[in-house]
């Protein structure tokens, strides 16, 4: 069913550049906002040793420590994905934008003062919930505020404004110290949510409220058998990403260790060079979706890139540590279709669960790190940390380009429809 005719006439009728499109408030402060969530994000994979070591932890404790820090941050990701998501299609995109800043800016300050691991895994989950409704919300307002043929270019910008957050994180984090540097991330949100006062919502879900349907309820995603499968297929598509960060690049210095490399992994450079890789692999594979008119050409393309350079990390014989820079750095540029695996979420679904998917879907995909990592630790104690990560790894990118098999192609679909039951 079609909705807001006019304002599909608008933008269809609409001469500006893209770069003048790009350029529009809404745009931008989507964009600011998911790189100031991508810095805390990932600034605790930046941090995770220093900041246990602070609080006179073992090295053993680090590791466990650091594990349940992380999936209580995902568990956080995962309810907050669903309460946000919810929100964006029953009260507005806006909404959630304004709320996930408040909590996971609060939350981040409040990370700088722990001094206890119990404080620090509760903020861990309240900046988790916090940083699920951005990432959704930002590129549900952009995919209906921008013309359908530059989708692609708003949501490329999003994403890689997100990906630039987390080198920002490395980059404080090597000239202050890690409560400081949760501090700036806190203030740096707060100061960004001054911004969008002037922001406007969504016109489709303007004319979204005339209409006298049902907004996100989460229900209809369950009740019709062929739009839960296109769901959960959407996310199994996004979890190589989050296998390389939750476990292949935020546990490096441990893999490093294990390959008896020459010289010890630092973690936050690990994190930096293969978010470095993702900049250019979220350009790289933005402009490769629009030249070859697929959206699932490309991620194919990037998950098979992938799953190649987590076998040469596994299994490849090497010991020098500037290769295994190397191959985090390409295992980022493979993960770049990070802005196509988003893009293609807000565009499977109607205006009237956008948002839910858009939000919920991203979410979940980073709370598989739970499940991910529950498996790898399973396994750790009779296959070792090697072969325990090879194992998870083949069941991931088999999933993956399995469920990217069954997904409709996106790429020139029309975004002013609704879902019914």
């Amino acid at each position: 069913m079609s909705i807001g005719s006019s304002q599909q006439t608008t933008l269809s009728g609409d001469n500006r550049s893209v770069l003048q499109h790009l350029l529009r408030l809404p745009v931008l402060v989507a964009a600011l906002g998911y790189m100031v969530d991508m810095y805390d994000l990932f600034l605790f994979s930046i941090v995770r040793v220093p900041s246990l070591k602070s609080l006179n932890l073992s090295d053993e404790a680090i590791l466990h420590d650091g594990l349940l820090l992380l999936n209580l941050q995902m568990a956080g990701m995962l309810i907050g994905g669903i309460v946000w998501g919810i929100m964006g299609d029953k009260k507005g995109r806006l909404s959630v934008l304004f709320g996930s800043i408040l909590i996971y800016s609060i939350a981040n300050i409040g990370n700088g003062m722990v001094t206890s691991v119990t404080a620090y895994a509760i903020l861990r989950f309240i900046a988790g919930f916090g940083l699920a409704g951005e990432l959704g919300a930002g590129i549900t307002l952009v995919s209906e505020i921008l013309p359908g043929r530059m989708r692609g270019y708003g949501a490329t910008l999003v994403a890689t404004m997100g990906v630039l957050g987390a080198l920002l994180a490395y980059l404080i984090s090597h000239y202050f110290n890690w409560r400081m540097s949760y501090f700036i991330g806190g203030g740096l949100g707060l100061l960004l949510l001054f911004l969008r006062v002037k922001v406007f919502e969504s016109g489709i879900f303007e004319k979204l409220k005339e209409k006298q349907v049902q907004r996100g309820n989460v229900l209809m995603l369950f009740r019709n058998k062929k739009r839960f499968l296109k769901y959960i297929n959407g996310i199994i598509i996004g979890t190589p990403i989050w296998f390389v960060t939750g476990i292949l690049v935020t546990f490096s210095p441990e893999f490093g260790r294990a390959l008896g490399l020459d010289k010890p992994i630092d973690a936050g450079q690990a994190v930096m060079l293969t978010f470095s890789g993702q900049v250019a692999g979220n350009v790289v594979s933005g402009l490769l979706s629009q030249y070859l008119q697929s959206r699932k050409k490309a991620i194919l393309y990037f998950i098979l890139l992938s799953a190649i350079f987590a076998i040469i990390y596994l299994v490849v014989p090497f010991k020098s540590a500037t290769f295994f820079y190397v191959v985090c750095t390409i295992l980022g540029f493979s993960g770049g279709y990070w802005t196509l695996f988003i893009t293609v979420a807000a565009e499977l679904f109607g205006s009237n669960l956008r948002a839910t998917v858009a939000t919920t879907i991203p979410n979940f995909v980073r709370a598989t790190v739970i499940p991910l990592t529950a498996l790898f630790l399973l396994m750790k104690g009779s296959l070792g940390i090697i072969y325990s990560a090879l194992v998870v790894a083949v069941i991931v990118y088999l999933l993956g380009i399995i469920s990217l098999f069954y997904l409709e192609e996106t790429f020139k679909k029309d975004m002013n429809y609704i879902e019914t039951e």
